[in-house]
């Protein structure tokens, strides 16, 4: 089963849709905990302001612990999309400093306008993996927000004023900040190998 956390901080429609489309059979949009602690596969949108998604999350009692455990401990896959890729981050600085899930050492820090340089980043853009990963490829996806990830574990780039984290992850963990439920083809192909991977 994938369990598509639903802590009222996503798009979840229209992520559920394309996964289905990419070739989910079994999906579960879900705010229980005792379902994600049993889930093969972890999806967690994100649409919003930081600290609010991390509190969205950390309002279900359990919930993170449930993904702690199945992801950190059980090695399932994750995706983590947009807001639900930067969580992972250690800290996040919109509207002050806030905690994240801290899986993977970094900050999110607001992006800095430049000459010619427009801040939220929206829009289509490429994708530049920096690292060989089975689910990353070169190509063009969907890109809405005004906060990146700096840190470690960057999997690959897109140029907006200068490099910009558009991936993260590490062992069973990716996280994107494109949205491949808005990147029509090359985000479904990314689903696609998602519900295939095996880490």
């Amino acid at each position: 089963m994938i369990a598509l956390i639903d802590y009222g901080a996503g798009n979840l429609q229209s992520v559920a849709n394309a996964l289905k489309v990419a070739g989910a059979a079994d999906l579960a949009i879900t705010a229980d905990p005792d379902a994600v602690a049993k889930a093969d596969r972890i999806v967690l949108p994100g649409v919003g302001a930081f600290a609010a998604c991390m509190n969205g999350l950390t309002a279900i009692p359990g919930m993170v612990e449930a993904m702690r455990s199945r992801v950190l401990n059980g090695g399932v896959p994750f995706l983590g999309v947009c807001v639900g890729m930067q969580l992972l981050a250690t800290t996040g600085e919109e509207f002050g400093s806030h905690a994240g899930l801290g899986w993977i050492e970094g900050t999110v820090r607001r992006l800095t306008p430049a000459p010619g340089v427009t801040v939220p980043h929206m829009g289509w853009n490429d994708v530049v993996p920096v690292r060989e990963h089975p689910l990353l490829v070169p190509g063009e996806a969907y890109f809405l927000h005004s906060y990146a990830f700096e840190g470690e574990d960057v999997l690959a780039t897109t140029d907006h004023g200068g490099p910009v984290t558009a991936a993260i992850g590490r062992d069973n963990i990716l996280g994107a900040q494109f949205h491949p439920e808005k990147s029509q083809r090359y985000g479904l192909a990314l689903l696609e190998r998602f519900l295939e991977w095996r880490p």
